[in-house]
């Protein structure tokens, strides 16, 4: 453990060897654990999840929260009774300082460019070009402030692109940034969808802010009009469930009408490719380190 007495946090990590990262997680929460996180205790990427998967690591390593002022012997008594252990799995003890962890953000998350006139402005700074397309944005619950490769790519191709009185679909809007910029940048209208509701309400609450709530539309995929027919098809998501979504997504794009992929890793980009190839044909893929964007146009 630190020195510094004056730390008000203390974080108690455990190892999940002989427990599961759940059962070491839910004992922490009974213990008096303010907030748990779980983490990589090795050096093991996680990536593609099929739908639905929650995806852990081999070796997860587990902390728990608590207040300075909290005795970790008795947390420690009351985890060995929650998890029927006489000897606790591997655990160490630090202090954590105060942070302003919303200045700590802030400090870090700066206006961005993509393309020529397209940016993505965090809240408490003033746009760097006011006559460019800025879509205001600050980081959030719900994934995509721009800083990821795979939206990078997308939102360029956005700049790029010729999006006057087109009807646009984002889907798996996440924060809605994709959706805003193409309302912003011209789309006549924007279906936004996700099947998670914070992602939802994230996208409605940031479409408020910049002004367009009126030319965007958020809906599950269930609720999308059955004849529902779109000039521009964006997908930011992970390769496996683009795989999935193919049928789907070829009824949904017009004749000559454009698929944005993203979200895909360059060894699974041939995959994707080939799982849309009797609809689409593509341009050569665009490559931002490890990812790829897929253009698209309905045949």
């Amino acid at each position: 453990m630190s020195d510094d007495a004056t730390a008000p946090w203390l974080q108690l990590t455990l190892e999940a060897i002989d427990h599961s990262p759940e059962q070491l997680e839910d004992a922490l929460l009974l213990a008096g654990a303010l907030a748990v996180t779980l983490a990589d205790a090795g050096d093991q990427p996680v990536l593609e999840p099929a739908p639905g998967e929650t995806p852990l690591w081999t070796h997860t390593r587990v902390t728990g929260l608590f207040d300075a002022q909290t005795d970790i012997e008795i947390v420690k008594g009351q985890l060995r009774r929650f998890l029927h252990a006489p000897i606790l799995p591997e655990c160490r003890l630090t202090a954590l300082e105060e942070r302003d962890w919303v200045r700590a953000w802030m400090d870090n998350f700066h206006p961005m460019r993509f393309g020529h006139r397209l940016w993505i402005c965090p809240t408490h700074c003033d746009p760097p070009d006011p006559a460019g397309i800025n879509v205001r944005l600050d980081p959030g619950l719900a994934f995509g402030t721009g800083t990821h490769p795979t939206t990078a790519l997308c939102l360029e191709w956005l700049d790029s692109a010729d999006l006057a009185d087109k009807i646009v679909l984002d889907y798996g809007c996440g924060s809605g940034v994709l959706a805003i910029a193409a309302a912003k940048l011209g789309a006549r209208r924007v279906w936004a969808v996700d099947i998670d509701p914070q992602a939802l309400l994230a996208s409605d609450a940031n479409a408020d802010e910049n002004g367009v709530e009126d030319r965007i539309e958020l809906a599950h995929p269930a609720e999308l009009p059955a004849l529902l027919s779109t000039d521009i098809l964006l997908a930011n998501i992970l390769a496996g469930v683009l795989v999935q979504l193919a049928p789907e997504f070829g009824r949904r794009v017009k004749s000559g009408g454009r698929l944005v992929l993203s979200g895909i890793l360059a060894q699974h980009a041939d995959a994707v490719q080939a799982a849309f190839g009797r609809d689409f044909e593509f341009a050569p893929p665009q490559r931002r380190e490890d990812w790829v964007l897929l253009d698209g146009t309905r045949r």
